[in-house]
């Protein structure tokens, strides 16, 4: 079974820096795309950022690009987040993710994930 722990969320005002971590566990780690979803209340999960197995392709979100850099340690079986110049709307649960049908391309869809963290809470303030 794999486990996908996060870590790293917090307050941070706006402009500020942020970079969380994902340590995952339980199946080979490099065989993986990873991503990150965020979620605010009443609002359907959405896609943040997504790395393939090796690094060698990331995908974002338009509302992210130019501002986060998703990146993976495959010795450390960590993903991380970097978040620069975060602005308010940026405050969400951010979630790891972990998909284990397709090593090479990442999907942007909820469903297409297999398993997920529990989440670090991240708050973007004035």
């Amino acid at each position: 079974q794999v486990q996908l722990v996060e870590s790293g969320g917090g307050l941070v005002q706006a402009g500020g820096s942020l970079k969380v971590s994902c340590a995952a566990s339980g199946r080979p780690f490099n065989q993986a795309t990873m991503a990150w979803f965020r979620q605010t209340p009443g609002k359907e999960r959405e896609f943040v950022a997504g790395i393939n197995f090796d690094g060698g392709a990331t995908s974002y979100a338009e509302s992210v690009k130019g501002r986060f850099t998703i990146s993976r340690d495959n010795a450390k079986n960590t993903v991380y987040l970097q978040m620069n110049s975060l602005k308010p709307e940026d405050t969400a649960v951010y979630y790891c993710a972990q998909d284990r049908h397709n090593p090479v391309l990442i999907k942007t869809v909820v469903d297409e994930y297999d398993y997920w963290g529990q989440g670090t809470q991240i708050r973007v303030s004035l």
